[in-house]
């Protein structure tokens, strides 16, 4: 007699060719979470890894006890950062496409997270990011011929060619590398907050990692010594739901990955990740409480990725063409957009424009960035800068050997 299976394999909601369908999804209204003291314990507000911090309703007002109350100059500062990260992910894939970058990943429909999150914090905090938040580098005034030459790995690229497009450094803005091992982020933001937190130090980390990288190790890691040294960081988890071509099914059997936190005795909250002024409150709040020695936020940004995980990604073969467009909770630039225009202090005319401005700036800084060198021609970082800013002083058999007679493979060949 054959036994019956019962092993569960998870699969995602709507595949290629079926009409995708989030009306499952439970939503609470927005203003509905309650906003708790800032040096709560964490067992009093177990119910918000469970809600949905929202403050933007359907008719774009902000409403509930998490509204920021923002001046309308800091809604403006944010909506130009997300229309200029999304003109610049246009163009920088229109290269890509043209054969002039080697590789690029966009960030549509998840601009608020870097934006909205990177505005709510001070200079001097410490930047732990994964590859779908390079706007934290606009917030921080990052010099766009910069990123440019990165991404094109010509000969003025800050890191010289020995990280993939897109994968960004920034010393001078407190951005620490990018990397592409899933989830290796998450240790190193707790560690650097612990050393802050050492020496007396106010500043906080703040980390982002994907809900794919939620089922790695590392992700655990990072919130047991989160949890048990009190560390000053804020961890998100950004659940798009997708990790490359996996369904974030498969990734927790879970109702929410906030929920995860509690188990770490560690404040949990699940924010609705196209809502600007949510996602910059509920920042703030977790930067307060980390300053004032309450310890770590565990935060679950909800949001949904607009495109490709990258250039060589085809969404198409394991979901529907437009399922982004149907998703519930909108699209964070024409939230904020519709939002200000409530407050009647912005119009369809004003971003029009501003939308040419940004594109201009974009095309501008790109040529800029082409004097110093193109991916096919060149100049790049000499290969004797190979092993530069990895030892304080090279080993002497590093110091005597040359690598320029190397024949290396270029970034179009790799």
């Amino acid at each position: 007699m054959s036994k019956k299976k019962t092993l569960h394999v998870p699969d995602a909601p709507f595949r290629p060719g079926e009409k995708p369908d989030f009306s499952n999804l439970e939503l609470p209204k927005a203003g509905d979470a309650k906003r708790p003291k800032v040096m709560v314990d964490p067992s009093e507000i177990r119910d918000l890894a469970f809600s949905l911090v929202r403050v933007l309703d359907d008719k774009h007002g902000a409403v509930g006890p998490w509204d920021p109350k923002l001046d309308t100059s800091v809604l403006k500062e944010g909506l130009r950062h997300m229309c200029l990260l999304r003109i610049f992910d246009d163009r920088m894939l229109t290269m890509q496409r043209q054969g002039k970058l080697s590789f690029y990943m966009k960030s549509l429909g998840e601009e608020a997270v870097a934006i909205a999150q990177g505005m709510a914090l001070r200079p001097d905090d410490i930047l732990f990011p994964s590859y779908r938040q390079p706007g934290l580098q606009f917030v921080r005034g990052r010099d766009l011929v910069d990123m440019i030459c990165h991404c094109i790995t010509n000969v003025k690229d800050n890191v010289k060619g020995r990280q993939m497009p897109v994968h960004y450094s920034w010393k001078e803005g407190n951005f620490v590398s990018i990397s592409s091992p899933v989830g290796t982020q998450f240790p190193q933001a707790v560690g650097c907050a612990m050393a802050s937190a050492y020496k007396g130090e106010d500043n906080v980390s703040i980390s982002w990692v994907g809900d794919g990288t939620a089922a790695e190790g590392d992700f655990h890691y990072a919130l047991n010594f989160a949890s048990v040294y009190k560390a000053p960081v804020l961890l998100n988890v950004v659940n798009n739901q997708w990790a490359i071509s996996t369904h974030k099914n498969i990734s927790s059997g879970g109702a929410t990955f906030a929920a995860r936190g509690i188990a770490y005795d560690v404040p949990s909250i699940r924010v609705d990740g196209n809502d600007f002024l949510a996602l910059y409150s509920v920042t703030s709040w977790a930067a307060e409480r980390a300053r004032k020695g309450g310890g770590p936020t565990f935060i679950e940004v909800f949001t949904y990725r607009g495109e490709a995980h990258s250039t060589s990604d085809d969404p198409t073969r394991y979901r529907p063409k437009n399922e982004w467009k149907s998703w519930p909770l909108g699209d964070p630039i024409e939230r904020l957009k519709a939002h200000l225009i409530g407050l009647k202090a912005w119009s369809e005319k004003e971003h029009n424009k501003l939308e040419k401005e940004l594109d201009a700036l974009v095309i501008k800084s790109y040529k800029a960035a082409e004097k110093h060198g193109t991916l096919s021609e060149g100049p790049w970082a000499s290969e004797d800068t190979l092993f530069e800013d990895v030892y304080k002083k090279p080993p002497r058999h590093l110091r005597t050997v040359s690598y320029t007679h190397l024949t290396l493979p270029t970034n179009r060949e790799v």
